[in-house]
């Protein structure tokens, strides 16, 4: 079964953005288009009332009036549309497990219904089955041809990060762009302080050769598989968001693996998705386990 490109679109600015970034990646990937609105009634201090019916109304001229916007710049792109009344989580969970991707704003609002306020999106992301980009507001589609690089995280075993890796290598031989994918490394807690041990690492050969040879060994499979994909494998100590979020400026787009965590209190992401979430300027995919 083919697999369409999913939005959410509440009609903001960072909604448009996503919009404009998923219709572009449909065609390049020939999937087709769906947009998804969940709205809920809101009432209104106004004289004039507002009917249920009447916001229904609103809402789905809204999102069909975007579909023909984005039909008039792809004429050949399939695109369908999906409101509904009720939670916005559940709608955008639900229609990931049937898409390739789920293309978010990463911010939200709007007159009828804001889906991405507080902890939706990060929600959404915790239980999406699918691979989840957001997109911020003044995305500039001239960065994808701009030479600009697809980083993609890569930590722990091969494993671990299989499906980051094969997300990032499958768009970046689509855009033609080159790999960087960066292993960020920290000192073990017996090194941290002992000066006598880390003179001994170092006339060892360091750590960072291993970590070198760890990140070569996840490539592998993906380099044998995309062997016209430039890469540039990038291995830094430091910790893992910050090393991601120095060469931040050269990507397009930027991938990481999700790691959810749940609390007495709800899930959430893994502080390395969450940092590049908030801090990167690029659009950020965040791709669950294989």
């Amino acid at each position: 079964m083919t697999r369409p490109i999913t939005t959410g679109f509440d009609g903001s600015e960072e909604s448009i953005a996503a919009l404009v970034w998923a219709a572009r990646e449909a065609v390049r990937r020939g999937l087709g288009l769906r947009l998804v609105q969940a709205w809920r009634f809101q009432t209104y201090d106004a004289v004039e009332v507002v009917t249920p019916d009447a916001q229904a109304g609103w809402v789905r001229e809204t999102v069909a009036e975007a579909a023909r916007t984005v039909t008039r710049r792809h004429p050949g792109l399939d695109v369908s549309t999906d409101v509904r009344e009720g939670g916005a989580v559940d709608l955008l969970v639900e229609a990931a497990a049937d898409a390739e991707m789920l293309v978010l704003g990463s911010r939200g609002h709007g007159r009828v219904v804001g889906f991405l306020l507080g902890s939706v999106g990060q929600q959404v992301i915790v239980e999406a089955e699918r691979p989840v980009v957001l997109v911020r507001a003044g995305d500039e589609p001239s960065a994808e041809a701009a030479g600009r690089e697809i980083v993609v995280g890569q930590q722990g075993e091969p494993e671990d990060s299989e499906a980051a890796l094969r997300f990032a290598f499958e768009t970046a031989a689509l855009r033609g762009a080159t790999i960087r994918a960066v292993r960020a490394w920290t000192l073990p807690p017996v090194f941290a302080y002992s000066p006598g041990s880390l003179k001994l690492l170092d006339e060892a050969g360091g750590l960072e050769p291993r970590e070198k040879q760890a990140l070569g060994a996840a490539l592998e499979p993906l380099r044998e598989r995309f062997p016209d994909v430039p890469v540039v494998e990038h291995v830094e100590m430091g910790s893992a968001g910050q090393v991601l979020l120095s060469v931040a400026a050269r990507a397009q787009l930027m991938v990481v693996g999700r790691r959810a965590h749940r609390t007495a209190v709800g899930a959430r992401i893994g502080s390395v998705a969450h940092g590049v979430l908030h801090h990167a300027g690029c659009p950020v995919a965040v791709v669950p386990p294989a």
